[in-house]
Protein backbone atom coordinates (compact mmCIF):
# COMPACT_ATOMS: atom_id res chain seq x y z
CA UNK A 1 0.00 0.00 0.00
CA UNK A 2 1.38 3.23 -1.27
CA UNK A 3 1.77 6.37 1.35
CA UNK A 4 -0.16 9.20 0.13
CA UNK A 5 1.96 12.37 -0.12
CA UNK A 6 0.92 15.21 2.16
CA UNK A 7 1.07 18.29 -0.31
CA UNK A 8 2.11 21.50 1.91
CA UNK A 9 1.06 24.90 0.66
CA UNK A 10 2.26 25.66 -3.05
CA UNK A 11 5.85 27.23 -3.02
CA UNK A 12 5.73 31.43 -2.96
CA UNK A 13 2.54 31.09 -0.52
CA UNK A 14 1.98 30.92 2.90
CA UNK A 15 -0.96 29.66 5.42
CA UNK A 16 -1.20 31.82 7.87
CA UNK A 17 -4.13 31.68 10.91
CA UNK A 18 -5.64 34.86 10.89
CA UNK A 19 -7.33 36.62 14.49
CA UNK A 20 -8.96 39.84 15.60
CA UNK A 21 -6.80 41.70 18.38
CA UNK A 22 -9.65 44.89 18.91
CA UNK A 23 -10.94 45.80 15.35
CA UNK A 24 -8.02 44.60 13.72
CA UNK A 25 -6.90 41.62 12.00
CA UNK A 26 -3.68 39.95 12.43
CA UNK A 27 -1.87 36.47 11.31
CA UNK A 28 0.74 33.74 12.81
CA UNK A 29 2.53 31.73 9.71
CA UNK A 30 0.35 28.08 10.36
CA UNK A 31 3.58 26.47 10.95
CA UNK A 32 4.02 27.73 13.92
CA UNK A 33 0.43 27.17 15.30
CA UNK A 34 -0.18 23.88 17.47
CA UNK A 35 -3.43 23.78 18.22
CA UNK A 36 -6.56 26.64 19.41
CA UNK A 37 -8.21 26.27 22.23
CA UNK A 38 -10.89 28.20 23.99
CA UNK A 39 -10.23 30.07 27.27
CA UNK A 40 -9.30 28.25 30.39
CA UNK A 41 -8.70 28.95 33.98
CA UNK A 42 -5.07 30.50 34.10
CA UNK A 43 -3.32 30.57 36.97
CA UNK A 44 -1.07 33.91 37.84
CA UNK A 45 2.31 34.13 38.42
CA UNK A 46 3.65 36.59 41.14
CA UNK A 47 6.34 39.20 39.41
CA UNK A 48 5.65 38.24 35.83
CA UNK A 49 5.30 40.88 33.19
CA UNK A 50 1.90 42.60 33.18
CA UNK A 51 1.53 40.85 29.32
CA UNK A 52 2.07 37.50 30.89
CA UNK A 53 -1.56 36.51 31.83
CA UNK A 54 -0.53 33.67 34.03
CA UNK A 55 0.41 29.81 33.38
CA UNK A 56 -1.90 26.69 31.46
CA UNK A 57 -1.69 23.31 32.33
CA UNK A 58 -1.74 21.46 28.69
CA UNK A 59 -1.71 17.81 28.49
CA UNK A 60 0.76 17.89 31.94
CA UNK A 61 2.93 20.60 30.43
CA UNK A 62 2.56 24.20 31.55
CA UNK A 63 3.05 26.72 29.16
CA UNK A 64 2.82 30.63 29.95
CA UNK A 65 0.36 32.68 28.51
CA UNK A 66 0.47 36.14 27.09
CA UNK A 67 -1.97 38.42 26.63
CA UNK A 68 -1.07 39.61 23.23
CA UNK A 69 -2.80 43.19 22.98
CA UNK A 70 -1.36 43.97 26.40
CA UNK A 71 1.89 42.64 24.47
CA UNK A 72 1.19 44.86 21.70
CA UNK A 73 0.28 47.88 23.39
CA UNK A 74 -3.09 47.72 22.32
CA UNK A 75 -6.16 48.78 24.84
CA UNK A 76 -8.00 45.59 26.76
CA UNK A 77 -11.24 44.81 26.01
CA UNK A 78 -13.31 42.14 28.40
CA UNK A 79 -12.95 38.76 27.16
CA UNK A 80 -16.16 37.17 25.08
CA UNK A 81 -17.03 33.64 24.43
CA UNK A 82 -15.17 34.15 21.32
CA UNK A 83 -11.91 34.72 22.86
CA UNK A 84 -8.99 31.77 22.50
CA UNK A 85 -5.62 30.98 23.09
CA UNK A 86 -3.54 30.31 20.13
CA UNK A 87 -0.80 27.69 21.16
CA UNK A 88 2.10 28.85 19.62
CA UNK A 89 5.83 27.28 19.04
CA UNK A 90 9.28 28.46 17.67
CA UNK A 91 12.35 26.66 18.24
CA UNK A 92 10.86 24.65 21.44
CA UNK A 93 9.49 27.45 23.49
CA UNK A 94 5.25 26.94 23.82
CA UNK A 95 3.20 29.62 24.58
CA UNK A 96 -0.12 30.44 24.59
CA UNK A 97 -1.20 33.90 23.26
CA UNK A 98 -4.92 35.57 24.09
CA UNK A 99 -6.73 36.58 21.44
CA UNK A 100 -9.94 38.46 20.70
CA UNK A 101 -11.32 35.76 18.50
CA UNK A 102 -9.80 33.68 15.41
CA UNK A 103 -11.16 34.34 12.23
CA UNK A 104 -10.00 31.63 9.70
CA UNK A 105 -7.48 30.27 8.17
CA UNK A 106 -5.90 32.04 5.10
CA UNK A 107 -3.27 31.03 1.98
CA UNK A 108 -1.68 34.35 1.06
CA UNK A 109 0.87 34.98 -2.08
CA UNK A 110 3.99 35.90 -0.57
CA UNK A 111 4.29 38.86 -3.20
CA UNK A 112 0.70 39.81 -1.37
CA UNK A 113 2.91 40.65 2.00
CA UNK A 114 4.49 43.88 2.10
CA UNK A 115 7.81 44.34 4.43
CA UNK A 116 6.87 46.77 7.33
CA UNK A 117 8.88 50.26 6.23
CA UNK A 118 6.34 52.89 7.04
CA UNK A 119 5.89 51.77 11.07
CA UNK A 120 8.76 52.33 13.04
CA UNK A 121 9.02 52.60 16.76
CA UNK A 122 10.30 50.30 19.58
CA UNK A 123 7.81 47.75 19.05
CA UNK A 124 7.43 47.61 15.24
CA UNK A 125 10.41 44.51 15.14
CA UNK A 126 6.72 42.35 16.41
CA UNK A 127 5.61 43.32 13.08
CA UNK A 128 7.23 40.84 10.20
CA UNK A 129 4.22 42.52 7.56
CA UNK A 130 1.06 43.55 5.86
CA UNK A 131 -0.73 40.54 3.98
CA UNK A 132 -3.15 41.62 1.27
CA UNK A 133 -6.03 39.88 0.44
CA UNK A 134 -8.82 41.43 -1.58
CA UNK A 135 -9.50 44.21 0.39
CA UNK A 136 -8.40 42.78 3.67
CA UNK A 137 -4.97 43.67 5.54
CA UNK A 138 -3.92 41.07 8.07
CA UNK A 139 -1.16 42.20 10.09
CA UNK A 140 1.80 39.14 10.41
CA UNK A 141 3.30 38.94 13.70
CA UNK A 142 6.71 38.28 14.43
CA UNK A 143 6.16 35.65 16.74
CA UNK A 144 10.00 35.13 17.39
CA UNK A 145 10.26 38.66 18.66
CA UNK A 146 7.05 38.53 20.84
CA UNK A 147 8.65 35.07 22.35
CA UNK A 148 12.13 36.21 22.74
CA UNK A 149 11.47 39.32 25.52
CA UNK A 150 9.36 36.59 27.51
CA UNK A 151 12.68 34.45 27.40
CA UNK A 152 14.74 37.01 28.71
CA UNK A 153 12.20 37.74 31.56
CA UNK A 154 12.57 34.07 32.95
Amino acid sequence: MEKAEVKGPIEGEVQVVAFKLRDEEYGFDILNVKEIKGLTDIARVPFASDFIKGVINLRGSVLPVIDLKRRLALMDTPYTSDTRIIIVKSDEIEVGMIVDAVTEVITLKKEHIDEVKAVSNERSHFIRGIGKMNDRLIIMLNLEEIIGIVDEAK
